[in-house]
């Protein structure tokens, strides 16, 4: 029978609620507390997130290319439960969300204008630097984050024959019965958190982008009303898609959203300025590679100029809060891979999958500023990120068609991002839960709806400062669990194959 655990069930809604609740009743305090909180959190514990991303990208290669590689997550001999590409569909869907398209287009004009390590701004420095980074930040380190909990959770339940989709489960050979208990109550409520910390600050940046291009393509103006309209419609949709289950509702769109989203890609790819677009792209890859260690361990030391902690530290704590839903969805969905195959199917196709929106989207940006087409940088600064992003989709042919598609695929990345989050929050609430077995769907379908009150409240408060340490406070626990993840995983490879 598929129960909800009460105790985490009313824990974590009400950590919800106790959250919510100052957010919405005294905005303007609560951005204040949350500005200086942020500040303080990004400062002093930056270098331990910075050597987290390295120790994590390096346990999950030596997972995958080590002793243990060929280790299948099930049965030696099973097949896998979906098909390469659904899998791929569903993992990348759920990883990147539709805050993928927001910064694919826009992060390299942050860059651009404020660049690091000392290079003038608008020179060929800065642009390399421009766009390499966001090539970094939404690289193999990234999803060295979403690899680790992936494992531990996918062997634990699919190798050891634990009944239930949490992170406390996976930890059991380091807690023994404690998992079971209070340290690993508190274990998976740090999860059921971090998840509402991260899908917030995707739901808190996607909204205003998709009310933006609703505003200029249906001619209303757009009011926080609109923006709360987005969010109920996205509740909505996968809401509607989280109750219809894996097989029927998440792979079926996942594939839809992948489909479109590449179409709108290689659209952009041969619309725009082809020849630029491949050359700014080789040179961002091959700048990004040189300097791959480099911008892991810089905390600019010297300068101090708060791009690390605006940036890197931001994004690897995204990861961080992130990482656990990603991981106890796509191990749901891994049965029957080997662990090679998982991790280097995350790092490499979730790499290269990320690294093509940010060529093609952000590079077509940058052609335009480059060569005076749109003043885009100009436009940032006069009318913020989601109207310029709007208006660079406007500049390319049949752009009121293009605009159409762009929401639309933002639309459905969100949708397959909080499906699968919902889904995910269900499972670990439940108890008893068998390897192959769904939560019930009135469960998966309340937090389909509660996955929105969280931001909303922020888009009460505003500005990307709000959504930053939503991501970061949740994330801190976390540090830790990832910790106790890889000293469990390890134990219990060791333990099984010596």
């Amino acid at each position: 029978m598929k129960q909800i655990d009460g105790r985490i069930f009313a824990l974590s809604v009400g950590f919800l609620l106790l959250v919510t609740l100052p957010l919405a009743l005294a905005p303007e305090a609560s951005g204040r507390v949350i500005s200086v909180t942020y500040d303080w959190l990004a400062l002093h514990l930056g270098p331990l997130y910075l050597w987290a991303g390295v120790g994590t990208l390096g346990f999950s290669l030596y997972l995958a290319l080590g002793r243990y590689g060929r280790v299948v997550l099930g049965q030696d001999d099973e097949a896998p439960e979906f098909s390469n590409l659904s899998w791929f569909a569903m993992l990348f869907c759920a990883g990147i969300a539709s805050g993928l398209l927001y910064w694919g287009v826009i992060e390299w004009a942050y860059y651009f204008r404020s660049p690091p390590y000392g290079a003038e701004v608008g020179s060929p420095e800065a642009i390399l630097w421009a766009t390499s980074y966001p090539l970094f930040h939404w690289g193999l380190t990234a999803w060295g984050f979403y690899a680790l909990p992936t494992v531990a959770v996918a062997y634990a339940c699919h190798r050891r024959g634990e009944t239930a989709y949490r992170l406390s489960k996976a930890c059991r050979p380091v807690l023994g019965d404690h998992a079971d208990r209070g340290v690993g109550r508190f274990i998976d409520v740090l999860f059921m958190v971090g998840i509402l910390g991260g899908a917030s600050t995707s739901l808190g940046l996607s909204t205003p982008l998709i009310a933006e291009g609703v505003a200029e393509l249906t001619g209303v103006v757009r009011t926080f009303s609109l923006d709360i309209g987005i969010v109920i419609s996205c509740s909505v949709i996968f809401a509607i898609s989280v109750y219809a289950g894996l097989e029927r509702g998440i792979r079926i769109l996942s594939d839809l959203n992948l489909i479109l989203a590449l179409a709108l890609v290689a659209f952009i790819f041969i619309a725009g300025d082809t020849l630029f677009i491949v050359k700014m792209s080789t040179a961002a890859v091959g700048h990004a590679l040189d300097n791959f260690i480099r911008m892991n361990l810089w905390t600019d030391p010297i300068s101090q100029t708060g791009f690390v902690e605006d940036w890197t530290i931001f994004y690897w704590a995204w990861w961080i809060a992130y990482a656990p839903f990603v991981g106890l969805f796509v191990a749901r969905i891994s049965r029957g891979r080997s662990i090679r195959q998982v991790v280097l199917g995350m790092l490499i196709l979730g790499t290269a999958g990320s690294w093509l929106f940010f060529m093609i989207l952000g590079n077509y940006a940058l052609s335009l500023e480059l060569s005076q087409q749109l003043p885009v940088l100009a436009l940032l600064e006069e009318k913020g990120a989601p109207a310029t992003i709007v208006a660079i989709i406007l500049s390319l042919p049949f752009g009121s068609l293009a605009l159409g598609l762009f929401c639309l695929v933002a639309l459905l990345y969100l949708a397959t991002t909080f499906d699968s989050a919902a889904y995910t929050l269900a499972a670990g609430a439940s108890s008893d839960l068998g390897p192959l077995a769904d939560p019930s769907r009135g469960h998966r379908s309340f937090w389909a709806v509660a996955l929105a009150l969280l931001p909303i409240a922020l888009l009460g408060i505003g500005g990307l400062r709000s959504l930053q340490t939503a991501s970061l406070v949740a994330s801190v626990p976390l540090l830790g669990v990832g910790c106790l993840l890889a000293v469990s995983l390890r134990r219990a490879l060791r333990e099984d194959f010596g």
